[in-house]
């Protein structure tokens, strides 16, 4: 352990500043495709009583009609976060009918040309017209089927005195804001130097569907008839055959600053780039398909593990939300989702994200080479493509070290961050969570990726009917267990506020398309 870090957690360790620790804060969104009663893609539109899609605070979609994301409202506390999606997931399963949610990050059965998989749709309106341009663009820059893809996205913040207490003991001077910002980027350094490890914990996407790579060039094994699959995989929805795409690969995103990451971020997206101006913004039709022919129509498109982030106002682009006000928080999107758990994730794993969070705030963190960040993204790769193959090694600053080894000593370090949660909040959930992680560092067969493989062979080798199982399983969960009359009329409330408030918007507009695409793109970060 280094100097720094035991310094910083015994500062923190104090009965005055570890109470500070119970004011984190947490969000869960986690995305899932509704499905047919056969395991087939849902070609229905958004299901009208769960609201609207571009107002509803807490029920969403991200690129597909039929891919649901479920919001949870910001806590305090892991068992009330999960308390929440929870109940997001019951009332969202009473407006089904007889559809499902797929269970699997990897998409189920889809059809047979792109031209099936239907593009959300978000109203009439020039801010829901955007976001339909925009996944427009998507499907014309990387296909439909990499859309489809799923994901718990985890997000986290430290409680601002936390970092004013940091603050102090270092005499930094700078403003709150611009020393929060840096440390959520010294953070974020960190995250990318051991995320690995998270794709070895948590990764459970191992094999797929043969309909989702049709027609395209692949190195995966076939498993069965119809899946596909590498044996020592965890997570192929984060390796080059999920969202990783060629144009973006030569992208040099900054994170050793804001003010670089804002930067890179902004050449990025007016950088010129010549296979999408060759598309142009309209086809031949003359309708809108892409917002722009850049290598990124808007920083949201730049596929990351993780975000800095600030809520932005209405209308308000990322990149000048943060330069204007900072980090809020960060957003973790490297997680799959867990198919052994109805909601698609556990408190243990959260509170082990916390963990894990906390030691990549307050460990050393200097600033990342060039040469650092290569090792960090093939340390990524490898993890997610062979991670619990025996033996693997990786690199930890231009030296080999076996990827069972360096995760036993940083789960050592991160058991002081742990230990801090425990002190802060009484009992021991967060050592056990941790105990569950090191488990699977000493036995690969517990991992989720192993278990989804295990699985998909008492299913005969089809990774289909194994996820449909499943998803019929959770189904089943949620649908015995309805919400009381009082949960279940609140919901529906909230619902049908989000569609009166998506028609205000619609009647409010006073310029055309064209022109509000050109004022939001003209923001200047």
């Amino acid at each position: 352990m280094s100097p720094l870090l035991r310094e910083r957690l015994a500062l923190l360790a104090t009965p005055a500043n570890r109470s500070l620790l119970s004011e984190c804060q947490h969000g869960i969104e986690k995305e899932s495709l509704r499905i047919s009663a056969d395991g087939t893609l849902a070609q229905t539109p958004h299901p009208p009583a769960l609201g609207s899609a571009l107002t509803h605070p807490r029920i969403t979609t991200d690129y597909s009609e039929a891919l649901l994301e479920l919001i949870t409202p910001v806590s305090r506390q892991i068992d009330e976060l999960f308390g929440q999606l929870d109940e997001i997931h019951r009332f969202t399963y009473s407006a089904l009918g007889e559809e499902r949610l797929w269970t699997e990050s990897m998409p189920c059965r889809l059809p047979a040309t792109d031209e099936e998989i239907p593009i959300a749709w978000y109203g009439t309106s020039n801010v829901g017209t955007l976001k339909y341009v925009y996944r427009r663009g998507l499907a014309v820059r990387y296909g439909k089927a990499m859309q489809c893809i799923a994901g718990i996205h985890y997000n986290f913040s430290l409680p601002p005195q936390l970092w004013q207490v940091l603050q102090a003991q270092e005499g930094d001077t700078r403003s709150a804001q611009d020393y929060q910002s840096e440390r959520y980027f010294a953070l974020i350094r960190n995250f990318r130097r051991y995320a690995w490890l998270l794709m070895y914990l948590f990764g459970a996407s191992p094999a797929v569907c043969a309909s989702f790579l049709q027609g395209r060039d692949h190195r995966l094994q076939p498993l069965g008839e119809q899946s596909l699959y590498l044996p020592w995989a965890t997570s192929l929805r984060m390796s080059d055959l999920g969202y990783n795409n060629n144009a973006q690969s030569g992208l040099n995103v900054c994170y050793n600053s804001l003010d670089n990451y804002i930067s890179s971020m902004l050449d990025a997206i007016s950088l010129p780039y010549a296979p999408y101006a060759a598309l142009g913004t309209h086809d031949a039709s003359g309708q809108w398909q892409q917002l722009n022919t850049n290598l990124l129509q808007i920083e949201n498109e730049f596929y990351s593990p993780i975000r800095p982030k600030r809520v932005a106002n209405s209308g308000e682009k990322p990149v000048h939300a943060l330069r204007e006000r900072g980090v809020e928080y960060i957003e973790v999107r490297c997680l799959d989702i867990d198919p052994f758990v109805p909601l698609g994730i556990e408190p243990a794993t959260a509170r082990f994200l916390d963990s894990f969070l906390l030691y990549c705030a307050i460990s050393d963190s200097p600033q990342l080479s060039d040469s650092e960040c290569e090792h960090a993204a093939n340390n990524f790769s490898l993890a997610v493509k062979r991670g619990r193959e025996p033996g693997l090694m990786l690199n930890e600053n231009g030296r080999e070290r076996s990827l069972t080894e360096w995760g036993e000593a940083l789960l050592d370090e991160i058991a002081g961050c742990a230990a801090l949660f425990d002190q802060a909040q009484g009992g021991s959930v967060f050592a056990e969570a941790l105990a569950i992680q090191r488990a699977k560092l000493k036995d690969s067969s517990l991992t989720p990726s192993a278990r989804v493989l295990a699985a998909i062979a008492e299913q005969g080798d089809s990774f289909f009917r194994f996820a449909l199982a499943q998803s019929q399983e959770h189904d089943a969960y949620f649908r015995n267990r309805p919400l009381d009359a009082e949960a279940q009329a609140r919901l529906a409330a909230e619902a049908a506020a989000s569609l009166a408030d998506q028609a205000a918007i619609e009647a409010a507009d006073d310029v055309d398309f064209d022109t509000f695409v050109d004022r939001y793109l003209s923001q200047q970060a």
